[in-house]
């Protein structure tokens, strides 16, 4: 991107900026219509899981990104790598467990899992405009 024009490459920027806040909205509305269209609060019961899945990071991995993916020796690295994978289960396994109980509806599984991973996908597009070269050269 060094070739283009500091406007355009802003207008990219904003674009992803723009995009990641689109894809968490997005995220957000099917979580609720999840439960809103069957009259049946019980999918927000996943939305405890998406506040916590990002609090090992926050407390333990500390402000670099890449260290989830990196091999470590570090116990704590570790320990943070595995109560988010158990978090990012969890996400799954609510809803999932709410249907084989008969508490909801396979639609409202649908969107509760579809909106589980657009919130994936919005975190990797995070993980990913935050690596860019671009930031780094200011």
């Amino acid at each position: 991107m060094a070739d283009l024009p500091r406007y355009l490459v802003n207008c990219l920027q904003t674009g992803k900026l723009a995009l990641l806040a689109i894809l968490v909205s997005g995220g957000i509305v099917l979580q609720i219509l999840s439960c809103a269209l069957y009259n049946n609060w019980w999918p927000m019961l996943s939305l405890m899981m998406y506040v916590l899945l990002p609090m090992p990071l926050l407390f333990f991995a500390g402000s670099e990104a890449t260290s989830i993916f990196s091999e470590s020796t570090s116990g704590w690295a570790d320990a943070t790598k595995f109560l988010t994978g158990a978090s990012a289960v969890g996400s799954i396994a609510i809803p999932v467990i709410l249907k084989h109980a008969g508490v909801i509806g396979w639609g409202a599984l649908a969107m509760t899992l579809s909106s589980f991973f657009i919130f994936v996908l919005a975190i990797v597009c995070f993980i990913q405009s935050n690596s860019d070269e671009y930031y780094s050269s200011f």
